[in-house]
């Protein structure tokens, strides 16, 4: 197993405002310069609560912020200015081409060969575009515009 990149005991904290975000500040884990938006995507637990992928966004002051749904207080049982038991892991699965993607690559003439040819972190960035979309339409329009773009190369 993986060595954890923390665990410990946060703070919940809420963004000021209607409809602010409930959050865990983590300053220990730095964003990624070569992600989108510099997210760090990561799985793990709060408390018994499992998060299988999970973005780290930035708050604009350097740091990532761990945004904390309704659906996990609820799970949880804990609000702002609780504290709650983190652990994080690396989540770098949706770094490797997915099946789906390699079989769409391969239909189209010359794609896989030059989507192989790109940087890796730009080669990850796309595949991790595509594997956040939760629903099945967007991933094939998402693939779709990746074939599209790497085509005109």
């Amino acid at each position: 197993m993986k060595e954890p990149l923390v665990e410990k005991e946060y703070l919940l904290q809420k963004f000021d405002g209607k409809g602010g975000w409930t959050f865990i500040e983590i300053p220990e884990i730095q964003p990624d310069k070569h992600s989108h938006f510099g997210w760090v995507k990561v799985r793990g637990f709060i408390d018994h609560y499992e998060l299988p992928h999970y973005p780290l966004q930035p708050m604009g002051n350097g740091r990532l912020f761990l945004p904390i749904k309704a659906e996990i207080r609820k799970q949880i049982k804990k609000q702002a200015g609780d504290t709650v038991k983190v652990i994080l892991y690396s989540d770098d699965v949706n770094s490797k081409i997915t099946e789906e993607l390699k079989i769409c690559l391969k239909e189209v003439s010359g794609a896989y060969e030059k989507f192989s040819q790109l940087p890796e972190n730009q080669q990850k960035a796309y595949i991790e575009w595509i594997s956040a979309s939760k629903r099945d339409e967007i991933k094939i329009q998402r693939i779709i515009t990746v074939i599209d773009k790497i085509s005109i190369l």
